[in-house]
């Protein structure tokens, strides 16, 4: 079981049993909660009461799965790319210059490209 903070569990928001220091700090508290209480009813605030008369009065929840007015897409054209049917892939690329002769293996897999004969020599001469 993971370990994680209180406010991220889904058990309610109940809590515990309340602990004091000390029997005058209980008293106290017992006093603030009754004069708490005696307020409410004067001015007549059911706690309780309120939050069921709010609960029964609000209308059930309906599920509306479908997309907001304007957010519809009816069909999404496809692209004119000048062929019929299915499209072709793209050309393999060929090099067509002059300028390299070739491409050695400098190191492990690097591959590098050979402009000349003594770059070959010097390539395929270097330490392993």
């Amino acid at each position: 079981m993971h370990l994680h903070h209180p406010s991220l569990s889904l058990g309610g928001k109940r809590k515990g049993k309340v602990k004091f220091r000390n029997a005058d700090e209980a008293r106290k508290a017992r006093e603030l909660d009754k004069d708490w209480r005696e307020l409410q009813n004067k001015w007549g605030v059911e706690a309780e009461d309120k939050k069921r008369r709010r609960a029964m009065s609000a209308e059930p929840l309906q599920y509306n799965l479908t997309a907001p007015g304007g957010r519809e897409t009816r069909s999404i054209p496809s692209r004119n790319t000048g062929e019929m049917g299915v499209s072709t892939s793209r050309q393999v690329q060929y090099y067509t210059g002059d300028k390299i002769k070739g491409i050695g293996t400098m190191h492990k897999s690097n591959a590098v490209p050979i402009f000349s004969d003594e770059q070959a020599v010097e390539i395929s001469s270097m330490r392993r």
